[in-house]
């Protein structure tokens, strides 16, 4: 092979490595957009169950807070 030739055909494969990593790449994104969405609805989730502060509160006895065993 001549040189042009040559240098083509190193740059077909170099495109093609690219190409290569770039769907890799993609693919990884993808999956990680998915993790954060679904950790997303696990927070809100997480958030509903959680009471509002602004919310009073009951008045708790210290002998509420007592462990079982006094």
């Amino acid at each position: 092979m001549n040189p042009p030739d040559q240098r083509l055909t190193d740059l077909e494969i170099k495109v093609s490595f690219q190409e290569d990593t770039l769907d890799q790449l993609n693919a990884v994104v993808v999956r990680q957009q998915r993790q954060i969405d679904a950790l997303l609805r696990e927070l809100a989730d997480l958030r509903d169950r959680v009471p509002d502060a602004d919310t009073p509160r009951t008045f708790r006895s210290l002998r509420d807070e007592l462990p079982p065993h006094y």
